[in-house]
């Protein structure tokens, strides 16, 4: 089969993490059909850090400058103890080491707003918004899947590979008959995201009060959210908390009215790992492979980390430069990476958010300890705790000579002079052979 007989990929959801790949892949001449239920993109803040790794990936599909303009640069996080003071800031190793500022808050609207716009503009895409997954058949070519509009038309197409990006109630995994592996949390949390808000502060707020764990994260234009744990009889998960509530616990931080609660929620989380990631010619990313809770803000990263690594695969494959075998390999290179940054939510979450009096008071002499050696300094405020993609396997050569501390790893993108006029600008990007 031909590049120019070979159907399209279908992409199930247009959160982030589907829209990006479906940038990724066109932005390779790869057509893409891009199936969403619902009938616009999201207008809930749910996902807010994007991280330098994100912003290499968005660079790859030439969206990196119209996201900078939606964010706000280098936030960091400054964590407090029990008694609300400042511990330390996390701002992360040096700057600019990917070609992008470390950390950056965003509103999870206004991105996809982005992300859908470009995509507007390229050649090869079909969008379809209203429209549902309830069926894929795999074939000796390719897939072939049932769609249903929300008119109630059914019809089907022929496609490549089905990636599921549709969270975490995937209907690609459902179909699939995939399960999760790992543990379900009953802490309830409160999450609001506000306007008019006077925090001006360019980085987040983790306060470690066991009396009331809370995450203060400001954003562009007067946002900000607020996040509290809740206690016994505050709530319960899945269920919308009344102004009353919200009222009382933002308070000591400011002044609020039921106009400026742009979205509220009571949620638990979830540190669940797919037990497989493809079934055929069908690949689960983002949220529909794995799921976090959401201290360590790499919820959304994580999913722009799978489309970074499947994408060029499935473009080469389509394209005919790379056997199909070269796709086994996006479950080895990203799951390690997955389960590890799961289980760095978890313990994460244990120290910083704890409701025992007794571990927050050994957590912050400890931490005030470390802050007295250098070595440990840094580990904490470049947050070098933070678990490394590094592949072991897959695409990866290892000759046993010379330092390899670099293989399988994200080479820097350093900024260079370009002539004429030796203007600044980024290296580059894709693999290096």
């Amino acid at each position: 089969m031909t590049a120019s007989t070979r159907p399209p990929v279908l992409i199930v959801g247009a959160g982030p993490v589907g829209l990006t790949t479906a940038n990724l892949l066109a932005a390779r001449g790869v057509p893409v059909v891009l199936a969403e239920r619902n009938a616009s993109t999201s207008d809930e803040a749910k996902a807010i850090s994007l991280d330098d790794e994100s912003l290499r990936t968005l660079q790859a599909a030439g969206l990196d400058e119209a996201v900078l303009e939606i964010v706000v640069p280098g936030t960091g996080t400054r964590y407090h103890d029990r008694k609300g003071r400042p511990l330390f800031q996390a701002r992360g190793p040096e700057p600019y080491r990917l070609g992008h500022p470390f950390k950056n808050q965003f509103a999870q609207p206004e991105l996809e707003r982005v992300l859908l716009q470009n995509l507007k503009d390229r050649d090869g895409v079909d969008v379809r918004f209203g429209t549902r997954l309830i069926g894929i058949e795999d074939g000796p070519g390719g897939a072939t899947a049932a769609l249903e509009e929300a008119c109630g038309t059914r019809t089907e197409m022929a496609a490549s590979w089905v990636l599921g990006c549709d969270g975490g109630r995937s209907t690609v995994r459902e179909l699939a008959g995939i399960g999760m592996t790992g543990t379900s949390h009953r802490d309830v949390w409160l999450v609001a995201d506000t306007t008019g808000d006077p925090h001006d502060e360019r980085y987040g707020m983790h306060l470690g009060r066991p009396d009331r764990p809370t995450v203060i994260v400001p954003g562009r234009d007067g946002r900000c959210r607020y996040e509290f744990r809740l206690r016994p009889g505050e709530g319960e998960g899945g269920t919308r908390p009344d102004f009353a509530t919200i009222e009382r616990l933002v308070s000591p931080y400011r002044t609020i009215t039921p106009e400026q609660v742009e979205r509220a929620t009571n949620y638990t989380f979830n540190a669940v790992v797919a037990d497989r990631w493809r079934d055929g010619r069908r690949f689960l990313l983002g949220d529909a492979a794995h799921m976090m809770p959401p201290f360590a803000g790499q919820g959304l990263n994580s999913g722009v980390r799978d489309t970074a690594n499947l994408a060029w695969k499935l473009a080469e494959v389509w394209h005919g430069r790379a056997h199909e075998r070269l796709l086994d390999t996006y479950e080895p290179e990203r799951r390690p990476h997955a389960e590890a940054t799961v289980a760095f939510s978890e313990r994460l979450g244990r120290v910083v958010m704890t409701v025992d009096p007794m571990r927050g008071r050994l957590r912050d002499t400890a931490v005030r300890a470390l802050l007295l050696v250098p070595w440990s300094r840094r580990y904490l405020t470049e947050m070098r705790f933070r678990p490394r993609a590094v592949h072991a396997e897959g695409v990866v050569v290892r000759t046993g000579h010379g330092d390899e501390r670099l293989v399988g790893t994200q080479l820097p993108q350093p900024r260079v002079l370009v002539p004429p006029g030796l203007r600044p600008r980024r290296l580059g990007d894709g693999p290096a052979l």
